[in-house]
């Protein structure tokens, strides 16, 4: 298969994320014409022209699973493999687009990958990875996980990537410690964040950290110090500044919003996030 130079990725596994990704392909749309991949599962093919309606967007199949959650937290070790791209942009389907980010592809001339640090970055403190109280280094190093004092933890909802081996060497390690998340769900969440910082822990990729700007969650307003305009705005629940609806709003958008509230599930009643 011939690649093509860039473009963007996003996940879409279940119903619940549905009105996201709608929004989040009218954003990535309304700055850029690169091809969309949306890795799709459990959406019924009757509502496929929703999402192709912005153009260039492709549908492929994403790993199956009950759990659209492992399914989604699969797809994404599966970025490598899936992408068509020399260049590739990675970004949740509840992310909403503010301005270009062609300066993103620009920057993988220089590394091989570029992501955001996670607002508690430091792995030692992340209580977000454990479903218990616990030493936190000490849990994720007893069940395989390469991390110590030092390490930093990333959000995985924003990923850019170059094709080089490095990254493929990168992915193949991702796949290898999500495995161990996964078989270790008695004391962690089914989360890829330590998984994906232990694999850059193991390969040492060229990276470049991307200021909040480029991974904004309005959760954690109160946090971040940035002295640039937001780009990629991160939504999250139950905090929904929902999609910045300057940047979305249209004729087709609005109908849309209206009926899912009668037609699709409610993403905060959504009973895998607490799986």
């Amino acid at each position: 298969m011939k690649l093509e130079n860039k473009g963007f990725i996003t996940i879409l596994t279940g119903l619940y994320s549905f009105q996201d990704c709608v929004h989040f392909l009218a954003s990535v749309r309304k700055f850029h014409r690169e091809p969309i991949i949306v890795l799709i599962d459990r959406v019924p093919l009757i509502l496929y022209p929703l999402l192709l309606v912005f153009g260039n967007v492709r549908l492929q199949p994403a790993p199956k699973n009950e759990n659209p959650v492992l399914a989604s937290r699969q797809a994404k070790i599966s970025l490598a493999q899936t992408s068509h791209f020399e260049k590739t942009i990675y970004m949740d389907c509840d992310i909403c687009l503010l301005s270009p980010i062609d300066e993103v592809f620009d920057y993988l001339d220089e590394v091989d990958l570029l992501v955001t640090e996670d607002v508690q970055p430091a792995i030692a403190k992340a209580v977000n990875l454990l479903r218990f109280k616990q030493d936190i280094l000490l849990t994720l190093q007893s069940v395989g996980l390469p991390l110590n004092e030092h390490s930093i933890q990333y959000n995985g909802g924003f990923i850019a990537f170059k094709r080089s081996s490095k990254n493929q060497e990168l992915f193949k390690y991702f796949k290898k410690y999500f495995d161990l998340v996964v078989a270790n769900q008695n004391v962690l969440l089914l989360k890829d964040q330590g998984a994906f910082a232990a694999a850059i822990e193991s390969v040492k990729p060229k990276l470049k950290i991307l200021s909040p700007a480029y991974n904004y969650l309005d959760k954690w307003k109160n946090i971040y110090t940035i002295d640039s305009p937001i780009k990629v705005m991160h939504c999250t629940y139950p905090y929904r500044p929902q999609y910045a609806k300057n940047v979305t709003r249209s004729l087709l958008t609005r109908i849309f919003d209206r009926t899912a509230k009668i037609f699709l599930p409610n993403q905060l009643n959504n009973p895998w996030r607490l799986k």
